[in-house]
């Protein structure tokens, strides 16, 4: 499988590039950056403190060609600027962008809509266990039970709640068989009165270096249920996003998510 990584010296990125590079069968072929990077020129490989691996990070897509998929982890409009020249020259995608608007979002479900695509907030393999717990504990535990969702993440994340906090909410939103636009509160100031039932909480921390904390609670009167996630180290997303790349390869055109990867939705049905 030959894999082109945009937003090679983010942090993403970087760890994409070692995940790809110790990967069995998968090779890199291509690394971009945008226009006026200081990393424009360098290999993808000294870039990240590996051995030269013969591929230079660059400020275009031109190798698509040579290429079976791109795995984007940037920013909305460079997505779907990505989106468009992938969808033209017939490549698979891997998605791990966040923080898309209504708007955007519909931009790249038409652009990718006859392409293979994965798309996923996260691509931990044990965040995605959690989601299916959540839906799962969500269907037996009824709106009786108050249902908060909390996450930290480093100080120079940009987007609030996060793209694994709102698939939390939504894996519990789906588990009560509601929508979670009707029933999300993101922010509590002064006099809010009393919590109306049914609602799903979110609360955000932003600061140091916290890679990614993430819970979701069921609260009742007489017992708290608690659905953890930690994660200390941001190769745990890149290789599970190679691995969404993988399974990928051969799959028809669509939208795909790590539950999908994973084989999850198999054992949510069958509950």
């Amino acid at each position: 499988m030959r894999v082109i990584i945009s937003g090679a010296s983010g942090r993403m990125g970087q760890m994409l590039i070692r995940a790809v590079a110790q990967a069995e069968g998968v090779q890199l072929v291509g690394a971009t950056e945008r226009q006026g990077s200081s990393s424009i020129g360098k290999d993808a490989g000294l870039l990240v403190g590996l051995e030269a691996l013969n591929v230079h990070v660059q400020d275009h897509l031109n190798l698509c060609d040579e290429a079976d998929v791109l795995i984007d982890f940037t920013a909305p409009e460079a997505c779907l600027n990505h989106a468009k020249v992938v969808a033209e020259r017939g490549m698979a995608m891997v998605i791990g962008t966040t923080g898309f608007d209504a708007n955007q979002q519909t931009e790249l479900d038409k652009i990718l809509k006859n392409t293979p695509t994965v798309v996923a907030a996260n691509y931990s393999v044990g965040v995605n266990l959690a989601l299916n717990l959540i839906q799962q504990a969500a269907a037996v535990l009824n709106a009786d039970y108050d249902a908060e969702i909390y996450e930290a993440h480093h100080k120079h994340k940009v987007d609030a709640p996060s793209g694994t906090a709102l698939a939390m909410g939504k894996a519990l939103a789906a588990g009560r068989d509601v929508k979670l636009d009707d029933v999300a509160v993101y922010s509590r100031e002064g006099i809010t009165g009393a919590r109306e039932a049914g609602t799903i909480g979110f609360s955000v921390v932003r600061g140091g270096n916290i890679v990614g904390d993430h819970k979701a609670m069921f609260i009742a009167d007489e017992e708290r249920i608690e659905i953890n996630h930690f994660a200390s180290d941001r190769m745990v997303f890149a290789k599970g996003a190679v691995r969404a790349a993988s399974w990928l390869i051969d799959k028809p055109a669509g939208r795909y998510d790590m539950q999908d990867v994973l084989g999850l939705k198999e054992g949510l049905n069958k509950s």
